[in-house]
């Protein structure tokens, strides 16, 4: 199931998120997430300083395996920076900036990945936030999601402030990433989708404590975290991930994303979910941003780490997904 070829099909359409080799020296972008604040349209855009290759019908492999990071040979780190983007209500980008993190940044990453890596964007208590996880602060690339805020000048965009969240109930838990914001409440996060784990996290400490678990529904596969958690109609509702990790024949890595929507009632109640899909059809597709705009909804992610897409449809294509 291709949900960008029904969305297409029902009205919708697809706007590609491009910003001038200037900026990124042609290499990838990806994995935006977009957010409505006070009418205008944001977007947090991903780049970085490799190509990803994935040699989807496994015919044209690298020596390396069929999933593969092509990077400068004078930097072995696989860098992120992250661009604040304004749109018009054509979708058409009207600002870019490269969002300052120098103040925070003062030590020497110590891991393969840096930076950080698929951030949301959006709006707590008039603050506006990107949450994303890092990976780089030791050598064995511990995962925590971080809570920074941003302030937009005319000219420019500072990250102003930095809070690394701790897992509520397992500390010393390897890798946290892909919490989900709750957008209509302040500091929470969908940590965990089915069983729904809700958390609430202080943006002074970083402490997080676990509001309300859910019992874990018949799905076959576990949906993770992807898009914000939006309100929609008398539900909350995401757009989750599912990722079947396996090694090739020949005994590397690969990987296939699937996609899913849910829907909780106001309680946290898992109560609905779609069959996985792909988005536009590639083995590597990430879903990390969600929002309604006027009478429609807005889903942005990344294509093979190299492309980022925002999509428009109408609330007719969610239904239509949830009830088939």
């Amino acid at each position: 199931m291709h949900f960008a070829k029904l969305a297409l099909e029902r009205g919708g359409s697809i706007h590609p998120l491009i910003i001038p080799n200037e900026y990124t020296n042609g290499l990838g972008l990806m994995n935006p997430s977009i957010f409505i604040d006070k009418g205008k349209v944001l977007v947090n855009l991903r780049s970085v300083n490799y190509t990803f290759y994935h040699s989807e019908k496994k015919l044209f492999q690298h020596q390396w395996g069929p999933l593969t990071y092509v990077h400068p040979d004078d930097d072995p780190h696989l860098r992120t920076w992250n661009y604040y983007l304004e749109l018009n209500n054509d979708y058409e980008i009207t600002r870019i900036n490269k969002i300052n993190t120098s103040k925070f940044d003062t030590y020497e990453p110590q891991w393969d990945f840096v930076g950080l890596e698929d951030a949301r964007i959006f709006r707590w208590e008039d603050k506006l936030y990107v949450s994303g996880v890092r990976r780089d602060l030791d050598t064995i690339g511990t995962g925590r999601m971080e809570l920074s805020e941003i302030l937009v000048n005319e000219d420019s965009v500072k990250e102003v402030s930095r809070v690394r969240i701790e897992a509520p109930i397992d500390t010393n838990s390897y890798c946290e990433k892909n919490w989900m914001p709750v957008l209509d409440i302040p500091y929470h996060y969908i940590k965990w989708s089915n069983p729904t784990e809700l958390v609430k996290v202080n943006p002074e400490t970083g402490e997080s404590e676990q509001i309300f678990t859910g019992d874990k529904k018949p799905i076959n596969g576990e949906p993770r975290g992807g898009s914000q958690v939006i309100s929609w109609k008398d539900y909350y509702l995401a757009i989750t991930h599912e990722v079947d990790l396996f090694n090739s024949e020949v005994g590397r890595k690969d990987a296939i994303y699937h996609h899913r929507i849910v829907l909780w009632d106001k309680n946290w109640n898992l109560i609905k979910w779609s069959k996985r899909f792909f988005i536009m059809g590639a083995h590597v597709e990430f879903c990390v941003g969600l929002t309604k705009h006027k009478d429609h909804i807005l889903m942005t992610f990344g294509f093979q780490d190299n492309a980022a897409y925002l999509l428009k449809f109408s609330d007719d294509v969610i239904e239509e997904f949830l009830n088939d």
